[in-house]
């Protein structure tokens, strides 16, 4: 299979989990499919197939010690894929995360709607957003209590 049709799929795959986050935070698809993480589960197989497959294939000196050596990782199709998949998979773990946390705090889902686009779009954007959010209307700093 192609990078570009694995790429055009994983993209895909994932609206419908970003749609039920934002649309139906509360209904038991979504907290099936997207909050137990089987979705980010499946783009996670998808990536360690990605990187499998191109196990044989090195890029002369490619790797993750410089910008440069990271590049050149990333010039073949199915690597930069597979860095995409990273993030497509961590993101939308993420945006379950704060859907479920919100639920948990009881924080309103109409705040936590500007996170998610760009939890989706700029991942760590999203993420400081909720987190301010989050400390603002629980006055906690903690994001995971150890009681």
């Amino acid at each position: 299979m192609s990078a570009d049709l694995i790429f055009s799929i994983c993209n895909l795959a994932i609206l419908p989990g970003w749609a039920l986050l934002i649309a139906f935070p509360r209904w038991k698809w979504t907290l099936g499919l997207i909050a137990s993480g089987i979705i980010p589960f499946v783009l996670g197989l998808v990536y360690v197939g990605l990187i499998f497959s191109q196990a044989g294939d090195s890029v002369d000196g490619g790797g993750f010690g410089s910008l440069e050596a990271l590049y050149l990782l990333f010039s073949n199709p199915y690597g930069l894929t597979a860095a995409w998949v990273h993030y497509l998979a961590f993101d939308l773990f993420v945006g379950a995360w704060e859907v479920h946390d919100s639920q948990q705090k009881s924080i309103s889902h109409w705040l936590v709607l500007p996170c998610l686009p760009l939890t989706l779009m700029l991942g760590p954007t999203g993420l400081v957003l909720y987190l301010v959010i989050r400390t603002i209307k629980t006055r906690e700093v903690r994001i995971y209590s150890t009681t």
